[in-house]
């Protein structure tokens, strides 16, 4: 039915303007379309695991600001970071139910680039703001007797709010730039969002320094942050196998092992993707690549957080028969 559908729109949605190239106005994600017989198991895993996500980071967000125990710089932070990781989703996974349920797939040009854009902007904000929790984790474990006056609601507020604005200039920069190449015949985005490695395979002529640009934003906004993350962890490490009691180190360790499992977790699917060489071997990894750090992350996040934390277990305690009794 979908190959169908790709067929008309390739007849009837493309205006041809020259022999190698033409003006889109749709797009269609090919999404899980090789797989049309698990299109209805699909969506009904996904529209669980979507409702994990928005409900999970939901109650962590509600609990780190209703409790008076979690009003610390660290749960802001966490609070922050569950509120962006239910936007994160949000630009992706309820577009892939709709395409799953519909079975089109089709998507404007307008709505792609947009899309686009606000995943990599959100993307962006994720590097960010991990690198602003490891710097937090720094300062409260090398230097806790400063870390009221260094960690102060002015400090922590303003490095959140950078977090969420520092990636939009160039994220914006990069849609345009996408978006303003020129596209081949076919317009069938082989993925289930618009991402810029997919979208890049249907453009015309040479994309070289189109994707020289593309790596080197990657660079800056995905590496230059998490090189900042292992020095701060460095430094954490070295601290902590200084102290004396291993009480000492076993509470500090607790306090940095949730965010380095959601660091690795995110950035090591995350550099694969937009890191890697350009190579036919790896045709067929981006999606589930893609799957894992736009999904099972912000899946996990909630869990590994409330799970792996005592200070958020004892207040889901508290907070559970209150929610009942409302």
């Amino acid at each position: 039915m979908q190959s169908r559908n790709v067929r008309l729109w390739e007849r009837d949605q493309l205006e041809v303007t020259g022999t190698n190239s033409t003006v889109m106005t749709e797009f269609v994600l090919l999404g899980f379309s090789d797989v049309p017989q698990l299109h209805g198991f699909l969506f009904g895993i996904f529209f669980v695991i979507y409702m994990i996500i928005v409900l999970g980071n939901g109650i962590i967000i509600v609990v780190t600001r209703v409790d008076p125990s979690l009003q610390t710089p660290m749960y802001f932070f966490i609070s922050n970071f569950s509120f962006l990781e239910i936007c994160y989703v949000s630009i992706t996974l309820p577009r892939m139910l709709m395409d799953l349920w519909t079975q089109k797939g089709t998507i404007s040009l307008y709505a792609c680039a947009t899309q686009m854009c606000f995943f990599l902007i959100l993307g962006a904000t994720e590097c960010f703001l991990l690198a602003v929790m490891a710097y937090d984790r720094y300062v409260a474990i090398c230097h806790p007797l400063h870390y009221p006056l260094i960690m102060n609601r002015k400090v922590y507020t303003q490095l959140v709010a950078a977090a969420w604005v520092s990636g939009m200039p160039v994220q914006v920069g990069q849609t345009i730039q996408i978006f303003s190449l020129p596209f081949c015949d076919s317009h069938q985005i082989d993925h289930f969002f618009c991402d810029i490695p997919p979208m890049l395979k249907l453009a015309c002529g040479d994309v070289f320094v189109n994707e020289l640009v593309v790596f080197v934003f990657a660079v800056l906004i995905v590496t230059v942050p998490f090189i900042c993350i292992l020095v701060s962890y460095v430094r954490i490490i070295s601290t902590i196998l200084k102290l004396p009691s291993n009480s000492g180190r076993s509470k500090a360790f607790s306090t940095c092992s949730s965010h380095l499992i959601v660091v690795f977790l995110f950035y090591g699917s995350a550099s694969v993707t937009y890191l890697k060489p350009k190579s036919t071997q790896y045709e067929g990894t981006d999606k589930l690549l893609s799957l894992f750090y736009t999904i099972l992350t912000p899946m996990f996040n909630p869990m590994i957080y409330s799970l792996r934390n005592k200070d958020v277990k004892e207040a889901l305690r508290k907070f559970w028969p209150k929610l009942a009794a409302w």
